[in-house]
């Protein structure tokens, strides 16, 4: 159905040629449509407006860009909905996913129904276009398991591989697949049949296999979008509980970057389709769960509560992206400092949210990653 009613009548830019983006208006979904449309292209955003505050990204959307943004309220798993949302689409970036490991645990068919059931609707119905139209994937590092027989040791308040390869560049794309827990299953399968469609069928399709990513426009949560679940829990005075020790580590990206690295994919298409891509901050923006929380006090200017938990199923020790061959292959460019990025994202969340103003200086920061 459309946005405004149930009616047959379908969004302009359906009858036009526009980029789809299937969970536009979640948080990468949303930064994509803004980048797509600030460029003067029609975007078709489909989503099923299921996540909690993501309708405030619609609206920001449609403010900004009144002429250029179309959405449809669907879900993804309905075969007829997303043929009718493709079918004049000149690309379709494809982020309607479920994406917490946690509800995969508690209801795994409704996470195999839309990973996969839903990835195969879109696929199908590019494959039976007669045009060939790209379409860029969002996996994940989980497609590589837990990691388990990396060797790691803990080094004062972070996990590091006894590899000094693998510290220097972290994982990289020749890594075996490794499918854990039902979220794990459902991404990887997913993540295969896009690049399959690229060899079966001819779909020019691209993989990124993201860390993880943070940035102005996430509504994060305890479950998924860790970083700006942290500073929201920290800007409003409430408790951060922490799953295991806190030393684990990520490479962590700016939304700026991810969204180049999109955009990039589409452009270079004809090079890069039916590959997969480790989309990250890379080593020098890996930091652990205590680091970043540490960072977090330097930003706000006072300390974080904080409560340590159990482990949960499937949560990596360690993993940090080998990003050379994407931003050799992409054409990116070094990315957002994290130390910057996070407290870009602090004041976004300040102004955005009306929260405690913040006491840290641009100075403070500046210092705080010449020192890093």
């Amino acid at each position: 159905m459309t946005e405004s009613d149930t009616s047959a009548a379908a969004p302009a830019a359906i009858r036009r040629r526009p980029v789809l983006v299937t969970g536009g208006a979640g948080f990468i979904g949303s930064n994509l449509a803004d980048h797509f449309a600030s460029e003067g292209h029609d975007v078709l955003i489909y989503d099923a407006l299921a996540r909690p505050g993501v309708e405030r990204n619609l609206e920001w959307l449609k403010k900004r860009h009144p002429s250029k943004i179309s959405t449809v309220i669907g879900d993804i798993r309905d075969e007829t909905s997303v043929a009718e949302a493709t079918r004049n689409a000149q690309a379709v970036f494809h982020m309607a996913a479920q994406v917490a490991v946690t509800t995969s645990l508690v209801d795994p068919r409704e996470d195999f129904e839309i990973n996969i059931r839903g990835t195969l609707n879109v696929l199908d119905a590019l494959r039976r276009r007669d045009k060939r139209v790209p379409l860029i994937f969002a996996s994940t590092n989980k497609v590589y398991g837990d990691l388990a027989d990396v060797e790691l040791e803990r080094t004062n308040d972070s996990y590091k591989p006894r590899d000094p390869a693998i510290r220097k560049t972290g994982i990289g794309e020749t890594r075996p697949l490794d499918f854990h827990t039902p979220y794990g299953c459902s991404k990887g399968a997913a993540d295969q049949y896009v690049l399959d469609y690229a060899r079966s069928f001819g779909v020019p399709t691209c993989v990124m296999r993201m860390s993880c990513i943070y940035g102005q426009r996430q509504m994060g949560t305890e479950d998924q979008g860790w970083v700006a679940h942290f500073l929201i829990r920290a800007l409003q005075g409430e408790p951060i509980t922490i799953y295991g020790d806190g030393c684990q580590v990520r490479d962590v990206l700016d939304i700026s970057d991810a969204v180049a690295a999109y955009a990039s994919a589409w452009k270079r298409i004809d090079a890069v389709q039916g590959r997969a891509f480790n989309l990250g901050g890379g080593p020098a923006n890996a930091i652990s769960l205590r680091q970043l929380l540490t960072h977090i006090e330097d930003v706000i200017g006072r300390p974080v509560e904080t409560i340590y938990a159990d482990w949960r199923a499937g949560d990596q020790r360690y993993y940090v992206s080998d990003t050379r061959l994407a931003a050799r292959e992409l054409g990116l460019k070094q990315p957002i400092s994290w130390l910057k990025g996070v407290a870009a994202l602090a004041t976004w969340l300040q102004e955005e949210r009306g929260l405690v103003r913040l006491s840290s200086s641009p100075s403070r920061i500046q210092n705080a990653e010449a020192t890093s």
